[in-house]
């Protein structure tokens, strides 16, 4: 039998952990747990994202084949939740799949996350 193993957290290399601490704080609503300059913590009690320095880390080409993850987020109000993540720092790539249903953002840092509204 397999060892079943319950999810803790996921980990993001980042040159600022600080700042993507509060970027994503503020899209999760998240309680940012632990910060320092090497290492920081946000969740809420569930879900962690923890977010290691690693300041030669450099953005993956959007398009292109350096991606290895991406994180999903859905949303009441696409155009609202755009715009709001924007105004603390994503970015809006010009490489836009999906037909528009979906938005592709990156955050301060340059990781890459969709933006979805929610289901009907």
């Amino acid at each position: 039998m397999t060892t079943i193993a319950k999810f803790l957290a996921v980990n993001i290399d980042c040159a600022e952990p600080r700042r993507l601490a509060e970027f994503y704080a503020a899209v999760f609503g998240y309680e940012i747990q632990y910060v320092d300059d090497m290492y920081a913590a946000v969740g809420d009690g569930t879900m962690t994202l923890y977010f290691q320095a690693n300041p030669d880390r450099e953005p993956a080409a959007w398009p292109g084949p350096g991606k290895q993850f991406h994180l999903d987020v859905r949303v009441p109000d696409l155009d609202g939740a755009v715009a709001d993540y924007l105004a603390l720092g994503a970015t809006r790539p010009e490489f836009q799949p999906g037909e528009g249903k979906w938005v592709v953002l990156a955050d301060p840092e340059g990781h890459l996350f969709c933006v979805c509204p929610t289901r009907d």
